[in-house]
């Protein structure tokens, strides 16, 4: 695999969770990011606790609830044909685990689908309605796909 000079950055809040294999993850993501034509400036990805993003959700969204996933988008428009996307994605480490029992899936997958849930947005897709959510997951299975190439290296 060759060397990859983009800027996804794996960083961890309260909890000492940081993810193994980066370099295949950040391949993974800049081949999606491309899939949606776009480029990724800097992603920040910070792993932490439910406590954590819950004061983030309470502080910046005014939303009382736990979430396992909390993106901040902070790209640039841009009329190029390709969006330069740039954001902070925050996991929840404890809300994937108990996501993972309760979708009966392996906490791994879980966290691939949640990572990557974080960089479909910043992409631009959506999910408060519910033809948003089903296109999102769609998308979520479609990227999950892309990675098992980079596994299977």
């Amino acid at each position: 695999m060759s060397k990859l000079l983009v800027a996804i950055n794996f960083f961890k809040a309260d909890v000492t969770f940081i993810p193994k294999q980066k370099n295949i993850l950040r391949h993974w993501m800049v081949d999606v990011a491309n899939i949606h034509h776009c480029n990724i400036d800097q992603i920040d990805f910070i792993f932490c606790s439910d406590t954590y993003l819950l004061n983030i959700n309470q502080q910046f969204l005014a939303h009382d609830t736990f979430t396992d996933i909390i993106t901040f988008d902070y790209s640039v428009a841009s009329k190029a044909t390709s969006k330069a996307i740039s954001g902070e994605i925050y996991v929840s480490i404890e809300r994937v685990k108990e996501n993972a029992k309760i979708f009966k899936t392996s906490y791994v997958n879980e966290l691939h689908r949640v990572m990557i849930h974080g960089l479909l947005h910043l992409c631009g897709f959506k999910d408060k309605k519910t033809s948003d959510q089903l296109q999102m997951r769609r998308q979520e299975d479609d990227a999950l796909k892309v990675l098992e190439k980079f596994i299977l290296i």
